[in-house]
């Protein structure tokens, strides 16, 4: 089947949340965009399922190894992205959980209209909601947990983990952390030493939504032995309060 071109005389990229994992959590959206999609750019979190319902048709990119099997840096990727925008086709950024969550998928919408391109951002769940329900852990909780924190514990090239302890140190606060499986403990350590409760419950989801999907529960003053010793791999999370004592521990 040959593809019909987009009916819009604009360039236009198409950023687009794949989701946590599971196809079925793809928004209505997003599929449609992915089935007629003319070129599809995608990150290695994209599953194997969600990249089934491309179409035959369409040109596939991964945009997350190059050759040498090195993460392909973003300017590349920005600079990928403007080169395949052009007035018909229709180009789908395909992007795990949501694109503006940890997803970079603001400074690939800021490049792109730099060079005139028109960006539409389709959202998609991101990992903190939908890894967290399907391990029966509700984010907030009139009795637990009365805000939530979102937060990276990925290190930047020649940066330490700057985050502002005291104020992440509150016990009526959830804290989920995308890609701190490498930095647990010093997100541990960091919250312990600004007041927060070594026996603070905490949750690590690995895979989740995914028919792999693993959850383990500790406590933060042993999560970096914990996350050692359960031999956690990325892509996990991390949920650190009080709410991760009212999952259901058959979960995951």
């Amino acid at each position: 089947m040959t593809l019909p071109l987009a009916p819009s005389g604009l360039a236009v990229v198409h950023l687009v949340g794949a989701g946590p994992g599971d196809p079925d959590l793809l928004t209505v959206k997003a599929l449609r965009l992915i089935q007629s999609a003319h070129v599809v750019v995608y990150d290695r979190l994209v599953g194997e399922g969600i990249l089934a319902l491309v179409s035959a048709d369409a040109e596939r990119i991964c945009a997350g190894k190059q050759s040498g099997h090195h993460p392909l840096p973003q300017d590349e990727i920005n600079a990928l992205l403007i080169r395949l925008a052009r007035p018909g086709r229709r180009v789908v950024r395909l992007k795990g959980g949501d694109p503006f969550i940890f997803g970079r998928g603001g400074e690939e919408a800021e490049a792109l209209r730099a060079h005139g391109i028109t960006v539409e951002v389709v959202p998609g769940i991101t990992a903190a909601a939908g890894c967290a329900a399907m391990a029966g852990i509700p984010l907030t909780h009139r009795d637990a947990a009365q805000s939530l924190r979102l937060l990276t514990g990925h290190l930047r090239e020649d940066h330490d983990l700057e985050l502002d302890w005291g104020r992440l140190a509150d016990p009526a606060c959830t804290l989920v952390v995308y890609m701190g499986v490498g930095t647990a403990g010093l997100m541990a350590r960091g919250l312990i030493g600004a007041g927060l409760s070594p026996q603070t419950p905490v949750a690590v989801i690995e895979r989740g939504t995914t028919a792999a999907q693993r959850t383990c529960f500790g406590v933060l003053e042993h999560l970096e032995a914990d996350v050692e010793r359960w031999q956690i791999l990325p892509p996990a999370l991390i949920i650190i309060g009080k709410v991760v004592d009212l999952a259901p521990r058959c979960a995951g």
